[in-house]
Formats: C-alpha cells, structure tokens, sequence
C-alpha cells in the first residue's frame, strides 16, 4: 500500500546544512560524527517556553520538516545541528514520523 506524504517534496525549498552526531564520544572526548549532508526542509518559525526535567526554561524556536529519511542508516535521530540562513542551531528533539508498514512519512527536527 502506498501512503500520502505528508510533507511533499515540493514545499521542501529552504536550503539548509544537517550535522548529526552519533551516541558516545571518540578517544578524545568528541562527538563521532554519523551524517552531514546539505539538504532542502519546510522551515517553521515559533516561539514558546517548555520546562526540562531539571525545572530550567528552554525556548524551542524552530522547526524543520525533510520529505524523506535522509539517515536511514540511524534508527533514530541523537544529537546534532542544523545550519539555516547562516544561522547555526541545535537539535533538540529529532522525530521520524513512520507510517503503519514501518517505512519512514518524514522527519521533523526540533531547532533551538
């Protein structure tokens, strides 16, 4: 069966650079790089304030939707960045929206 795209390929127009991180640290005490590559995302603006679990205030500032799984390699999205307008932001929450036979709908990246 084939399901709708929720987020079509042809509202995915904002150029945009991805950098993904693996889970762990090398020899060194970095983060392994997994995946970078310089795609095209639906980008939404908003503001507004969550609390973390350690009560501190955290403003997500941003969403980013990709038409496809762009890592198919990660099962699921740790840590990273995303560089957008010049503008360098931190993934804080990576989701693949998957459809009821497994395969992957979208991702959205969280931004702050």
């Amino acid at each position: 069966m084939k399901y709708p795209k929720l987020v079509p390929e042809s509202v995915c127009r904002t150029p945009c650079r991805v950098i993904l991180q693996a889970e762990g640290l090398s020899e060194d005490g970095e983060r392994i790089p997994a995946f970078s590559a310089d795609l095209k995302c639906l980008f939404q603006s908003s503001s507004r304030r969550i609390l973390n679990s350690k009560k501190e205030e955290i403003s997500i500032s941003a969403e980013a939707y990709f038409s496809s799984d762009f890592c198919p390699e990660l099962s699921e999205i740790p840590d990273g960045e995303i560089y957008i307008f010049g503008v360098k932001r931190h993934i804080e929450r990576g989701r693949k929206a998957r459809n009821p036979d497994g395969s992957v709908n979208y991702i959205r990246l969280d931004v702050i």
